[in-house]
């Protein structure tokens, strides 16, 4: 088999895969019976988190018995053949907390370290986007056909919609400076984050995001997805990595505006 054979088998489970978990999340979703707690780094984790990686963790190590597993809620499996799922059952926790729909199941795939496909199911849009190398980013939207994801060709920050997802990660990088240039050099400022932003961005209905704390379960499906819409997931230092603990997502065009704001400070 090759390798575009196994990545378009793994696409079709994973696509399947989150659409159950959707199931799952929903029935939790707006109730008062989410099973909310708080982790040892005080971030919030329902029963709908853990149920939703469980089930994923089921359906692909059964269809993969081989593919290695990271996840945020459980321990870390390793692979046997090269491939590893990156898993976030629910990007935007506090967001479904609150009852909005902002937040969204990421399964990322990585073959030999290089990140090869992702998928963003938004379940409580009924939405899902999705990628893997060479064949394109897809934005479908309930039972619609899928159409391609392409990102904007606004080539001027002063013309792009800037989203973030709060100002708690800029506060403890010290890194205020970056949520400032953006706020006054961008045309609109948004509040739309976590992976929903970065899904804006990868369809063009905005320009820029930019996450200065980021787990590798925060940005594994969004490499593949940005880079196949014809945009850029980055660390902050400028490489196309999940690993890097902070990231961006921008078209190409602003690549190099938005790389001068987010650098590292030198010291």
């Amino acid at each position: 088999m090759t390798i575009d054979q196994e990545l378009s088998l793994r696409l079709a489970v994973a696509l399947q895969a989150a659409r159950e978990a959707s199931g799952l999340i929903l029935e939790y979703y707006q109730t008062d019976d989410i099973g909310l707690e708080s982790k040892s780094d005080a971030t919030p984790v329902t029963a709908a988190d853990r149920g939703a990686e469980k089930l994923l963790r089921e359906r692909l190590n059964a269809a993969f018995p081989e593919d290695g597993v990271l996840g945020e809620e459980f321990d870390d499996y390793p692979a046997k053949n090269g491939y590893r799922w990156i898993l976030d059952p629910i990007d935007g926790t506090k967001s479904f907390v609150a009852g909005v729909p902002l937040f969204g199941t990421l399964m990322g795939l990585e073959h030999e370290g290089e990140a090869v496909l992702g998928v963003c199911r938004f379940p409580g849009l009924d939405e899902v986007m999705y990628a893997v190398k060479c064949q394109g980013a897809w934005w479908q939207k309930g039972a619609g056909r899928p159409k391609r994801a392409r990102v904007s060709t606004v080539s001027e920050l002063g013309e792009a919609i800037y989203c973030l997802t709060g100002m708690e990660g800029y506060q403890k990088t010290d890194r205020m400076d970056v949520f400032e240039a953006f706020r006054t050099q961008a045309r609109l400022c948004r509040g739309w984050g976590d992976c929903y932003g970065h899904m804006l961005v990868a369809t063009g209905r905005a320009e820029v995001i930019t996450d200065p704390l980021m787990s590798p379960w925060d940005a594994a499906a969004l490499v593949p997805i940005l880079q196949e819409a014809g945009g850029v997931f980055l660390s902050w230092d400028g490489q196309p990595t999940a690993h890097g603990g902070s990231g961006f997502s921008c078209n190409a065009a602003l690549k190099d505006q938005v790389l001068e704001i987010v650098r590292p400070k030198s010291t």
